[in-house]
């Protein structure tokens, strides 16, 4: 039986009791992981402050017709790239080529985003996203190395997806006015918080080590959506 001894430094002792892998190769995919979503939001913050920064950008997509297509095929292009992404997810340099058009299309997304907020709003969207990223991701671990187990939120959480998406589609054909978006603010931070968990309780128990780039994705999505939520709700708030 393993040593229950936590110690979090440690890669000697296992991530959670009943682990059956060697607790080295854990925590060397889990490090991977991190390092390819903190590399995902050092390109995601350059790309979104580049296009804040040069005012030409933001002009070209709001007020030309190519500008328009072409940010109607950045919003698709990540769930376009999702399908192969999923099916080369094992496969280099496949895998890296498809995630970084994934995460530049989606950084591009969110710079034209930030581009009409304030910079107030924007730095407590950051800051607050920062916060609560770090204190989930570390209450999880904390709680999975006591035995808890978070894989029960799975449908709840997808239903309270599906239940956002049929609103914010509602919201853009029949806008319901300032506190229905801080609603939908609140809301879906709520969820994708949950989101956070969940997926950070798949990292470190579920998640074989080839699914690095797909354990990556996930968790990059939960981060960049939890900040749009906070985005939404404290520009709402400020108007």
């Amino acid at each position: 039986m393993w040593n229950q001894k936590y110690d979090l430094e440690s890669a000697e002792t296992p991530l959670y009791p009943m682990m059956m892998e060697s607790p080295e190769l854990r925590w060397s995919f889990i490090r991977k992981v991190y390092s390819i979503i903190s590399i995902q939001l050092l390109a995601t913050i350059a790309v979104a402050a580049t296009v804040v920064k040069v005012e030409p950008i933001s002009v070209f997509f709001t007020t030309t017709n190519a500008g328009l297509a072409l940010y109607i095929l950045l919003i698709i292009t990540p769930l376009i790239v999702m399908c192969p992404l999923y099916y080369y997810h094992q496969r280099h340099p496949v895998n890296y080529l498809l995630l970084s058009i994934f995460t530049v299309s989606i950084a591009f997304a969110v710079g034209l985003t930030c581009a009409f907020t304030s910079g107030k709003v924007i730095l407590e969207a950051v800051i607050l996203t920062a916060v609560v990223v770090v204190s989930l991701t570390l209450y999880t671990f904390w709680a999975v190395k006591r035995g808890h187990d978070f894989n029960f939120l799975g449908p709840f959480l997808f239903g309270a997806l599906i239940v956002l998406v049929v609103f914010s589609f509602i919201q853009i054909f029949f806008p319901l006015g300032k506190i229905s978006v801080m609603i939908y603010g609140c809301v879906a931070s709520i969820i994708f918080c949950g989101y956070i968990v969940y997926d950070t309780d798949n990292l470190i128990k579920r998640h074989s080590y080839d699914e690095y780039i797909w354990a990556a994705v996930s968790l990059y999505l939960d981060v960049i959506n939890l900040f749009l939520s906070l985005l939404s709700l404290l520009r709402a708030a400020d108007s």
